[in-house]
This record gives C-alpha cells, structure tokens and sequence, in this order.
C-alpha cells in the first residue's frame, strides 16, 4: 500500500534519509519511531508529497506519490505544527476540506464536532494547540481518506481526548480497512493499536516488523545462579544481548534472539532462577537505540 524503496534526501550536504525501504500493508497501523533527527518527519513530508526525492521511489498503491494529485486527494495528513488560514472559522475550514475531498461526509463531521465538543463558528487560530488538532482530526476524519499520516497526532491533547481520537482512528482501520501510518514519541499509546513498527536511525530503518513478531524475538530474562558462574556478558557467547546487568547473583538481560535459544544458552549455567520478565514497545526501543544519542552529540 505505502511503500519506498531506496529513498534517500540530503540537505545542504545533510544526509537525511539513506536508502530508506519502509512497507506498510493496506488496512493497518503502522508506527514509525526514532530519537529526534533520525529523518521521521523528513520521511513523511516524502509520502505526503511535500518534499521531492533525490533518489529511490515513494508509492502508494504503486503509484508515485510527488505531483501526483489523484494519490493526494485520498491521503490525509496532519502535521505535529499546524498551520490554519487567518481569521478561518471550523465551519470555514470544513467547506474549504468538502471542496478538497469529494468524498466529504457532512453527516461526520457534525457528529465529530458533537464529539469533540467545538462550535463551528469560532475562530480556529484562537484555540489551544490541543483543540486546533481536534479541529484538525475532525477535518481530516470527515474527508474519509484512504490513507492517513498522521505526525505526533495526540500530542497537546488531553486523555480523554487522545483516547476518543484513538478509537475512532481504529473504527476506520476496520470498518473501512483506511491505511495509517503514525509517527509519535507515545510509544505505549502506539504499542496498543499499532500492527507494525518501523525504527529509524540516522536516516535507516534499523527494524522494520509486525510488533507480535518484534516481542517475540526480543526479551528480558531474569536470571539468578550459584555464586561461583562468573558474571557478565562473556560467558554467552553467540547471544545478540542488547543490555545486561548484575544484582549481586542475579543477572537481568536484554537478548535480541528466540527465546528457546536463550533458555539453552543459560541452561548450561544451572541457573537457580530463570524467568521471562514482560518487555514493552518504549524498552525495546530504548535498547536498540542504545548509544544513539551520545553518537548524535559527538
């Protein structure tokens, strides 16, 4: 459905995205996530069309998406910085978006703004940044796109808010099977709807999977054993552990491997405890990200 392959951009001599290949499958929520200026929003500016490729492909239902005005009018995008028409009110907007998106549904948007609790004749730049991107989503939800994009979506809202926004997102993911990708720093919000997560780092997609799949390949074990098995990393050898630590006789790992082959590799040790810790969408970023930050510094 959303597709690039190679897709690179440079900036004033800037890598921002390198040989980028991101895939997201029709009717399904895909997060994209990544520490500050590893290229997110410079991706999604990419498959909303605003900025043109200097190499590789961007595509939505195999078509190429730069000046492409058929593929635009079916994508509805919300940027996280928001830019309205001066002196617009909703009810002004929502006749602009109606002759944007013929596939406008009025019966929607006055249920949305129900919903949401706004009036339609006031000034929209007067708002709070949280209630000009529920003015946003009502504009964007009534359009009824097949795709949405969807940057930082909830942050400013409140969580009664977010959560409304949240299922009626997922409603059109499955009553309309409507495509979405959502780049955003809640990475626990995200780990609930999300089917996909693609990582990027300094431009690359560093994983890109289906999140059951991701979990069940990262874990966090808990591991205790007699005083003399020495501690530390060396002892297991051809396991891909993305961070370890020791409490007095009891060793907590992060191991990017099956967990059948861990529990072989810590078996030879006679452990006195062994135990399957859960492990969240935030830690298993936060270890795959490990260093990223001091190297973005240097």
């Amino acid at each position: 459905m959303i597709r690039t392959e190679e897709l690179t951009k440079s900036f004033d001599n800037l890598l921002a995205l390198d040989k980028l290949n991101l895939n997201v499958k029709k009717g399904s929520i895909y997060g994209l996530v990544g520490v500050n200026g590893s290229g997110k929003t410079t991706a999604i500016k990419h498959l909303t069309g605003i900025y043109r490729q200097d190499a590789g492909t961007v595509t939505i239902d195999g078509e190429s998406v730069y000046d492409n005005t058929g593929i635009k009018k079916r994508v509805g995008y919300i940027p996280d910085d928001l830019y309205f028409f001066p002196n617009y009110t909703i009810k002004a907007y929502a006749g602009f978006y109606k002759r944007l998106f013929k596939t406008w549904d009025d019966e929607r948007y006055k249920s949305l703004l129900r919903t949401f609790g706004l009036n339609d004749r006031f000034n929209i730049n007067r708002f709070s940044k949280g209630m000009q991107k529920q003015a946003a989503f009502i504009f964007i939800m009534s359009a009824m796109p097949d795709v949405m994009i969807l940057d930082e979506p909830v942050d400013g809202l409140d969580p009664v808010v977010r959560r409304l926004v949240i299922q009626r997102i997922v409603e059109d993911v499955s009553e309309r099977e409507m495509t979405v990708l959502i780049s955003s720093h809640n990475l626990k919000e995200m780990e609930g709807i999300c089917d996909s997560i693609g990582i990027l780092k300094r431009g690359k997609m560093a994983i890109e999977r289906d999140l059951d799949e991701l979990k069940s390949d990262v874990h966090k074990i808990q591991a205790a054993y007699p005083d003399e098995v020495p501690p530390g990393i060396e002892k297991y050898k051809g396991l891909n552990i993305r961070h370890i630590e020791t409490r007095g006789s009891v060793e907590i790992m992060v191991v990017k491997e099956k967990e059948e082959v861990i529990r072989r590799a810590i078996a030879q040790f006679k452990p006195l405890v062994y135990d399957l810790l859960p492990l969240s969408l935030e830690e298993i970023f936060i270890y795959e990200m490990e260093g990223e930050y001091n190297e973005i510094l240097v």
